[in-house]
């Protein structure tokens, strides 16, 4: 089981003094999360990407290789990657170029985005959010396995013998999670390519979580990737911590009174109540974490949301102290008890090397323009 934390990256005001942190700030901010992350002994660190005020992770790739560098052992993610409105040819370059760097050390998750403006701001029309999604993906998927391409479709121009540069590390491509918060055509589109399937799990009730997880799952196995059981998922989640609940509840309620997503809506308690949101102490996100199991089943990775609606860094790092000190140790010691031997680990470059036979040489040679074969064909 996988734990870790993801960032939108908003910049928001901090309710208790008014103070607006700086896009400068906000940066360097997600970054000492990202190292405090692998220093208390969490798996993964994954960034959203916004092109909108007020966010700011307009460049995953950048700050995940930033984060590479620096780091050993963490695994660097997105949350999401927007395959509507990024050219997959990019995406392909991109996220091959950052899985070298980081010695394998990346996945990506691929979403639509909940901001409608970007998708003229990048030339599409967000009413073909998802056959974008479709074909670019399907797109993708041939830039990582295929060496030269020829390639036509509807919203692109089309790519005749083209090779994406660099070929993934070891010919393997990162693994992909499909991340939705309500469509089932992602589910779909995730469990015929046997991928993984990331509810992002914070704004829905239970039962829209187990409904999309279980459409998933059936799906996988429809089409033959394994049991349903056996499926890739992943579950988003927010938590606020101190030791002492009603500490938390109190410290917590002005920032969730004045969020910019679910701020002036239902009261904190209502929206504990009837979103996995989980404001308390360490125990209580322990018991409704694993509550998690009951209606998704066994699953691989669990992503923490901990800094978003102006919260300071310092809570935020406290946060992560009490995941890698009290609450992770023991959700990683229940769940792995829990889980039946024939469901899988979340993959890693590792695994899908092992499972693909072993290293490969990813490099493909230049040919000649004129006879098509390589230097050494020709002597």
């Amino acid at each position: 089981m996988q734990f870790g934390v993801f960032t939108v990256g908003d910049v928001t005001v901090d309710p208790t003094n008014g103070r607006l942190p700086s896009e400068h700030e906000r940066i360097k901010a997600m970054t000492a999360i990202a190292l405090k992350a692998e220093e208390v002994g969490l798996d993964v660190f994954a960034t959203g990407e916004h092109h909108n005020p007020p966010f700011v992770p307009s460049s995953p790739t950048t700050l995940l290789g930033w984060i590479a560098a620096r780091t050993e052992r963490l695994l660097l993610s997105t949350s999401t990657t927007l395959i509507t409105t990024n050219d997959p040819v990019k995406i392909a370059e991109d996220y091959a170029m950052l899985q070298h760097l980081a010695d394998g050390r990346v996945d990506l998750m691929m979403g639509r985005g909940n901001t409608g403006p970007v998708y003229p701001w990048f030339g599409q029309d967000i009413r073909n959010g998802i056959p974008l999604a479709i074909e670019n993906y399907d797109l993708l998927r041939r830039l990582w396995r295929e060496d030269v391409v020829d390639w036509k479709g509807r919203f692109r121009t089309p790519l005749q013998s083209f090779t994406s540069t660099p070929r993934p590390l070891d010919g393997v491509p990162p693994f992909v999670w499909h991340g939705s918060i309500r469509s089932p055509e992602i589910a779909e589109q995730a469990a015929y390519y046997g991928d993984g399937f990331f509810a992002n799990h914070i704004f829905w009730p239970k039962e829209h979580t187990q409904r999309m997880v279980g459409l998933y799952r059936q799906r996988f196995e429809h089409y033959g990737h394994g049991s349903a059981d056996q499926a890739i998922v992943g579950l988003g989640g927010q938590v606020f911590m101190r030791k002492n609940s009603q500490d938390a509840v109190r410290e917590f309620r002005p920032y969730f009174d004045n969020a910019p997503v679910y701020g002036h809506g239902p009261s904190l308690e209502e929206f504990t109540r009837e979103t996995p949101l989980t404001v308390g102490s360490p125990q209580q996100v322990i018991d409704r974490t694993l509550g998690f199991r009951e209606y998704v089943g066994d699953y691989q990775r669990q992503l923490f949301l901990v800094d978003h609606a102006g919260l300071p860094l310092k809570a935020v790092l406290e946060q992560l102290d009490l995941l890698g000190e009290e609450v992770v140790p023991v959700l990683r010691k229940e769940f792995d008890s829990l889980r039946p031997a024939h469901v899988p680990e979340a993959p890693t470059h590792a695994s899908l090397l092992a499972a693909a036979g072993g290293t490969k040489d990813s490099t493909v040679h230049a040919v000649d323009d004129v006879t098509g074969k390589a230097p050494e064909e020709g002597r």
